[in-house]
């Protein structure tokens, strides 16, 4: 008699639950898959308006070789279903006093464009991401590949070393502080305090250790995916069904069914699924909080404070810009004073606005002539404000700054027009809150206090996505489905 074959449910299709799901495939796992929303990719989603296309949720794409993996697990090659470019310049930078950078992709051109524009000496910009590198090599690889929350992984040499090395870590100081004593200059501490917004934090309270995140875009690189953001979930979509994943759509789980302390299946529309893994790619706070009604939720990591969101204006704009790139920066005159503001829940009068414009190198994205922007302000997660309001005043604040820096009417070039607020974040994706990546960075035991990939009282449920270990970002939701996928694989 054959071995009977085992079985995975996955709830939701963020990329994390979809990566989850072509990892378990590989290994033999006959996986059902449901999604609440129409289409796949939760947050990395797309839509239109008119003839522009837009990317609904995050722009900016780090470590492709965590989506090249999934392929290669499968034993296919990736760039015959996957591809992308590296962006010469990552990011291009804009201050009120016409001050310009552009974020140079080779960190050594980067950092004579640096000298040229700001004054700040080539080799100590070259010197802090050599530390930057340093503190990832030293972390990154074992803290974000691996569970916090199991004893192996803390019992290895690279671990030993890392914590012999402690003092160079910068745990005990914030990212301001590290970045201030490392380059001086007010406008590059600004352009590398932003880096803290990645998971939705503040640059202020962030511990120094994460200021290695600025190596993974002028050290390692940033890609543009060909075909746009949503090409990344639609490949690995399309690799979870050549693997036999069955997807069911416009099918919201209404409960994990337990049988003591073992999760045993779901609850969907009054219909009973079972398997021996399930997998909530959900936000871990209404996992617990809606599909686990009877069980105590684990009040210390879900009470965590929330990360920031996203106010998103999606403009289809009637002219080209020239000088702007695929991502740019418009920063605020008083860094400081935004994320006070945003630590009370409200936004300065001059908030940092990004501007993301994806038919500069997917042309079919906005018509002839025109552009596709997607304009982002962060924003306090939702506690009560009234969004409508606070959304046109930020509107107006937000192509005020534009027409000065980038001298222009705005107003007379904004042709088509969508909003996402928290507000909307949280309904179609949700995400507690609206907060876009669970729980903020603000406390240098963050790390450990984010929610596992497990909880040990229950077996068989896993836990993956931006709001459980390591975190959110496309490349971290890419490792915590490996993280699962291990756990899983360990019997654990």
């Amino acid at each position: 008699m054959s071995e009977k074959k085992k079985s995975a449910i996955i709830i939701g299709t963020g990329i994390a639950g979809l990566a989850t799901a072509v990892r378990l495939a590989v290994k033999g796992y006959d996986i059902q898959v449901f999604e609440a929303n129409s289409y796949p990719g939760g947050k990395l989603s797309e839509f239109s308006v008119g003839d522009f296309r837009f990317d609904a949720g995050p722009s900016l794409f780090t470590m492709p070789q965590y989506v090249d993996e999934l392929f290669e697990l499968a034993g296919k090659k990736p760039g015959d279903f996957f591809s992308y470019q590296k962006l010469e310049t990552v990011c291009k930078y804009f201050w009120e006093d016409g001050t310009v950078v552009e974020g140079y992709g080779n960190l050594d051109k980067f950092a004579n464009e640096v000298e040229k524009n700001l004054g700040v000496k080539k080799n100590k910009t070259l010197q802090f991401f050599k530390k930057a590198k340093a503190k990832y090599e030293l972390t990154g690889t074992t803290f974000l590949e691996h569970s916090l929350h199991r004893s192996k992984t803390w019992l290895t040499k690279k671990v030993l070393k890392s914590l012999l090395l402690l003092p160079t870590l910068d745990l005990f100081s914030s990212m301001h502080q590290v970045h201030n004593k490392s380059v001086e200059h007010p406008k590059m501490v600004q352009l590398l305090d932003r880096f803290a917004t990645y998971n939705g934090s503040s640059p202020y309270q962030a511990p120094g250790l994460l200021s290695m995140i600025p190596h993974f875009e002028h050290g390692i690189g940033a890609y543009y995916p060909n075909g746009g953001m949503i090409s990344i979930t639609n490949s690995i979509f399309n690799l979870a069904k050549s693997l036999g994943v069955r997807f069911q759509f416009n099918a919201l789980v209404d409960e994990i069914l337990m049988e003591g302390k073992k999760a045993k299946g779901v609850l969907v529309d009054g219909k009973r699924f079972y398997a021996d893994k399930i997998v909530s790619n959900m936000d871990v706070f209404y996992t617990y909080k809606k599909l686990l009604p009877n069980l105590r939720p684990p009040k210390r990591q879900l009470n965590q404070e929330r990360s920031t969101s996203a106010l998103i204006f999606y403009w289809g704009i009637n002219r080209k810009f020239a000088n702007l790139k695929l991502h740019n920066i418009l920063f605020s005159e008083n860094y400081n004073a935004e994320f006070d503001a945003l630590g009370k829940g409200e936004v300065c009068s001059d908030p940092t606005i990004y501007i993301n414009i994806s038919s500069k190198h997917s042309k079919q994205d906005a018509p002839p002539g025109s552009e596709n922007w997607f304009v982002m302000i962060n924003v306090p997660y939702s506690s009560n404000q009234d969004w409508e309001s606070l959304t046109q005043r930020i509107k107006q604040n937000a192509i005020e700054k534009i027409n000065r820096i980038l001298e222009v009417n705005l107003e007379d070039h904004i042709v088509t027009e969508a909003i996402l607020d928290p507000i909307t974040i949280e309904s179609k994706t949700s995400s507690y809150r609206g907060a876009l990546y669970g729980t903020s960075s603000n406390s240098k035991f963050s790390a450990f206090l984010r929610h596992a990939n497990f909880n040990r009282s229950i077996q068989n449920l896993y836990f993956c996505g931006g709001s459980v270990h390591p975190g959110g970002g496309i490349p971290l939701c890419l490792l915590s489905a490996k993280i699962v996928d291990d756990l899983i694989s360990e019997g654990y």
